[in-house]
């Protein structure tokens, strides 16, 4: 038992699973729309092209999650514009620009002298998160989380028939933007646990994973968080024990949970066809 309870006799170890438990509620409650809605690729351009403005936020010495947020919603903003205004594909749009700010922002980085280690831009540093990381990703979450589940009939109408939302009264245009800015926001909030390459799992993984356990919304929502907290927590706690990164064992749990997901789906098929 001693050794069991071993990992939380340490203040960054239990820092770091507290971190996971702040980021997953938002990140798990957009997967789900993201999954619906199909903006997988979206939230992997915002969380790619937040680089430049990470490093660009570092030079001008202001806080670098300023730097980050403009960027992800420079990036969103960019793609809609140039998808509503050319012939090209909204996923091929979305691909030259995160691609191309990812590119931007590595340019920048190694034309600078600074001791925040690319890596731990790129793939966290949970085990290094302070007081501060905390309550910053709190705020964040805790705001993101609220206007979710305030508005998430909403969403969810607006995921699925934008023009009926259009008809039934509803703010498209808000709604839209709403959502980016969300997201550019949580990945803001998961930036120093995760990172940029990272944080598009936390993004994913819960939603497609809720969506093959669940036929119901309402139901996707509650599983999304329960799976992304445990997830979280053992990928942490594993992580102390086989001496690995947290946040790529995080994602693995994560991935291991989707394949386990994927195979029930797969046989509650073959059983139904088989039944007519």
């Amino acid at each position: 038992m001693e050794t069991l309870l071993f990992p939380f006799q340490f203040a960054f170890m239990n820092k770091a699973f507290l971190m996971m438990a702040i980021i997953a509620v938002p990140t798990s409650l957009l997967s789900c729309y993201l999954v619906l809605k199909g903006w997988s690729l979206m939230g992997d351009a915002i969380s790619h092209a937040v680089l430049p403005g990470v490093v660009i936020a570092y030079l001008l010495n202001i806080p670098l999650i300023i730097g980050a947020f403009v960027a992800g919603m420079v990036c969103a903003v960019g793609t809609g514009f140039l998808s509503e205004n050319s012939r090209v594909k909204q996923d091929t749009v979305m691909g030259i620009v995160f691609s191309g700010m990812f590119g931007f922002g590595i340019v920048l980085y190694t034309k600078i002298s600074t001791d925040v280690h690319l890596d731990h831009i790129l793939f966290g540093n949970m085990l290094g998160v302070g007081t501060v990381d905390l309550w910053t990703a709190g705020i964040i979450a805790g705001f993101v989380a609220a206007v979710i589940l305030a508005k998430r009939r909403d969403f969810l109408l607006h995921a699925f028939d934008p023009v009926q939302a259009q008809a039934v009264g509803l703010r498209v245009g808000w709604l839209h933007y709403g959502l980016l800015s969300l997201i550019s926001l949580t990945i803001v909030a998961t930036l120093s646990a995760v990172g940029i390459i990272l944080a598009i799992g936390l993004l994913i993984a819960p939603g497609a994973i809720a969506f093959l356990l669940t036929k119901r919304f309402e139901f996707m929502l509650p599983i999304a968080v329960a799976v992304t907290l445990f997830s979280g927590i053992a990928g942490v706690y594993i992580s102390f024990f086989i001496d690995s990164a947290p946040a790529p064992t995080v994602i693995l749990v994560l991935t291991a949970i989707f394949i386990a997901a994927f195979i029930r789906a797969g046989r509650k098929t073959r059983q139904a066809a088989a039944v007519v």
